[in-house]
């Protein structure tokens, strides 16, 4: 192909190498030696390249094709030298600028190889968009996976948008695209436009890999430097690595942080990421939550989504102000003791045209063939785990979080859809696997992967899943055949708890064993149990109105669920809002009632939630022995016409025990009889009944004796006050 056919292609922005091309050129000139420097620029009318070295000489481009391709000739040179472009612009404008197409190639074949491989952990170093410095110039490193485009080019408002100004070179058969761009910095708008070798498809996309991104409708991304911030939390990430988090407390706040809290007085905007830091963490650590659950918090364009359709899969959304800002926030609570989890969306993406969807004229990311790609009910795409780029991409971006904000966990979102080919499809409307089943294979495969990658690379670092069915060893290591997570969602504790306390008092001994059997299954699984934002949206009720009776039965049954919760086997979750007694549902768009505290019964249930975190953070029976029956000992499951259950939690040591006691009628069950394995005085410990927590204050003195009587296969018992629609933890106190 001659020269004149590949200014063509350039012209007709169609060039795949235009560093063959652009830049500066040994040539021929007069049969002497000679640079040929080529430019190019469309809106421009005049061009000189300007030399930067020792000699002082520009020399005037030739405009030979009137979109804008200039030429220049240096005669009697012979070896390229460094140079400015000078150009003027039809409106007058004037620019000097380092030509972008006289650098070398940046990514490394063995870069190139370990994403081929799918093993470039930390691909997010390589693609996207990175200030760097190469041959003493400052500038932004740009790149892109978009394997079936015949052009790929960086846009922005520095060169007005217009996808022919600044090509991106193809590095081989890889389908990585790279250009260094000189003098463009931090803060600078860009997005990548793409096209395609089909269809005539020119698609104009956010950075796959981008760390920042403006505010929503507008999609472009953002040049940010996440380097620069100065993390202060190594006591707390090396204590991290030491800790088994199984046998340790995990009580998580869950917070959606737009709806937190929100500023009245400014137009009801959201509180700022240096703003939650100020206000969330001190409340999370006041009520004695060990943990923060961020619902997504990756950059997505939809509100309404509450952040399950992210776009920005590595940029933490700008609503609340900069990556810096979000890094500020996790250190800060790393500082006060509290860990940070985030919600990470690996099941699907949203179809917004400026995202990952059919990214370079194909499905690139996601599955081509509707019956696997599409999730109908979500109308969002499937990502195609059987791709090695793909699961690259994927893994990559869990592991991002972990390195560069240092989170603690990564809750798994719709682990059921990514596990099943027929997961919400109807017959005919799915594809079986090689061997005929509904088992996502790929995905199960890249989930075992992905958990093996963040526990070898980061040991501390909890993964959890969302998972709603029976699927086996979800939270059993891969070795043995499991996923590798590290706890699971109870959904199905969450399920028959939440119908038990809705029922009225008076029916609940026909319901008994829905407060007993997820005691058939407790100990299959490393389970949370958790009261989640899906139970307080879409007319499900918030968790107090979901409680029968009238306004003191309500909170009565509220304070008795949550102490039910935090002595079962699990660790613990609560959304915000149940903790002080939120009245209305969750509404994504406004802020919490925080005014509801200015009343006594919600300033006492919160009170009673603190205490119930505090108790629960230092006694080791109720959390130390979680995943197993060593640490779990029925009384009686038994007294379902009473509607009344005890049992005894243990701890390692199994002298260290917690007896627990519940009344789930409003009846008060006075000297009612339990048996407990060793005499001696037991100290009330806890009393959901107490007048501190708007209660009726029936219990037992503070604490008792044990009767040396047998009782329940018992050698001693207690004769216990059991409050109305009320709970009582007692613990044997050597004297």
């Amino acid at each position: 192909m001659n020269i004149n056919e590949q200014i063509d292609m350039i012209v007709q922005s169609v060039h795949s190498d235009p560093f063959a091309v652009l830049g500066a050129h040994p040539t021929k000139s007069n049969n002497n030696d000679a640079i040929v420097i080529r430019a190019f620029l469309p809106g421009v009318k005049e061009l000189f390249v300007v030399r930067t070295d020792n000699v002082k000489k520009v020399y005037a481009a030739t405009k030979i094709r009137q979109e804008g391709f200039f030429e220049a000739i240096a005669e009697s040179v012979t070896e390229i030298f460094p140079y400015k472009l000078r150009a003027t612009y039809e409106d007058d404008r004037k620019r000097e600028f380092i030509d972008p197409y006289v650098f070398l190639p940046v990514l490394t074949d063995f870069d190139l190889h370990l994403m081929d491989e799918g093993t470039h952990y930390k691909k997010y170093e390589k693609l996207g968009a990175h200030v760097v410095t190469i041959d003493g110039i400052e500038g932004v490193f740009f790149a892109v996976w978009a394997p079936n485009a015949i052009r790929a080019s960086v846009v922005g408002d520095f060169n007005n948008w217009d996808g022919r100004a600044n090509p991106m070179r193809i590095r081989g058969m890889h389908g990585i695209w790279e250009l260094f761009i000189p003098e463009m910095g931090e803060g600078d708008v860009y997005k990548f436009e793409v096209k395609g070798r089909y269809n005539d498809y020119i698609g104009t996309k956010s950075d796959p890999y981008g760390f920042y991104a403006e505010v929503r409708p507008k999609s472009a991304s953002i040049v940010y430097n996440i380097e620069k911030y100065k993390w202060n939390d190594g006591e707390w990430i090396a204590k991290r690595r030491e800790t088994n988090w199984l046998e340790s407390p995990i009580s998580t706040y869950e917070v959606h942080l737009s709806s937190w809290m929100r500023v009245p007085e400014a137009e009801n905007r959201w509180l700022t990421y240096r703003e939650l830091t100020e206000k969330l963490i001190p409340y999370v650590r006041d009520n004695n939550f060990t943990h923060i659950q961020l619902l997504p918090l990756t950059e997505h364009p939809l509100d309404a989504s509450w952040g399950y359709q992210p776009v920005g899969y590595f940029a933490p959304t700008s609503r609340y102000g900069t990556p810096d800002d979000f890094m500020y926030f996790v250190d800060k609570c790393h500082e006060n003791g509290i860990g940070v989890i985030m919600d990470w969306v690996p099941a699907h993406f949203p179809r917004d045209s400026h995202g990952l969807s059919y990214f370079d004229g194909t499905a690139l990311y996601e599955h081509a063939d509707p019956r696997k790609g599409e999730h109908r009910d979500w109308g969002t795409l499937i990502f195609n785990y059987g791709r090695n780029e793909v699961q690259n991409f994927l893994l990559a971006n869990a592991l991002f979080w972990v390195d560069k904000y240092h989170l603690d966990g990564l809750r798994v979102d719709a682990v059921a859809s990514m596990l099943y080919l027929d997961y919400s499809r109807k017959p005919g409307d799915w594809i079986p696997n090689q061997y005929g089943g509904n088992e996502n294979l790929e995905a199960v495969a890249f989930l075992k992967r992905f958990n093996e990658v963040v526990h070898g690379y980061h040991p501390g670092v909890m993964t959890i899943a969302e998972e709603s069915t029976a699927w086996p060893m979800v939270s059993r290591p891969t070795y043995i055949g499991g996923l590798g997570f590290s706890l699971k969602w109870n959904m199905g504790w969450m399920h028959d708890i939440l119908l038990y306390f809705q029922k009225d008092p008076v029916h609940r001994r026909f319901h008994h064993n829905n407060l007993t059997f997820a005691l058939l299954y407790a100990f299959t699984e490393n389970f949370v149990n958790v009261f989640s934002h899906d139970e307080v949206v879409y007319l499900k009720r918030s968790m107090l109105d979901k409680m029968p009776g009238d306004l003191w039965q309500k909170f009565s049954n509220l304070r008795l669920l949550f102490a039910y919760m935090y002595a079962q086997p699990g660790k613990k979750l609560m959304f915000m809002g149940s903790e002080f007694g939120q009245w209305k549902e969750w509404n994504f768009d406004t802020s919490l009632d925080w005014h509801l505290l200015d009343y006594e019964p919600h300033q006492k249930l919160l009170r009673f939630v603190r205490d119930l975190n505090a108790l629960y953070k230092n006694e080791k029976p109720l959390y130390e022995v979680d995943f197993s029956h060593h640490g779990f000992e029925w009384i009686d499951f038994s007294d379902y016409q009473n509607s009344l259950i005890s049992f005894i939690r243990k701890g390692k040591d199994p002298d260290d025990i917690m007896v627990c006691a519940f009344n789930f009628t409003p009846v008060p069950r006075l000297n009612y009889r339990i048996g407990v394995p060793v005499g001696g005085y037991y100290k009330e410990m806890l009393n959901s009944d107490a007048d501190i927590y708007w209660g009726g204050n029936v219990g037992n003195w503070g604490g008792f004796y044990a009767d040396n009587v047998w009782w329940q296969g018992r050698p001693h018992s207690l004769s216990l006050q059991l409050p109305p629609l009320g709970a009582v933890f007692l613990k044997p106190i050597k004297q």
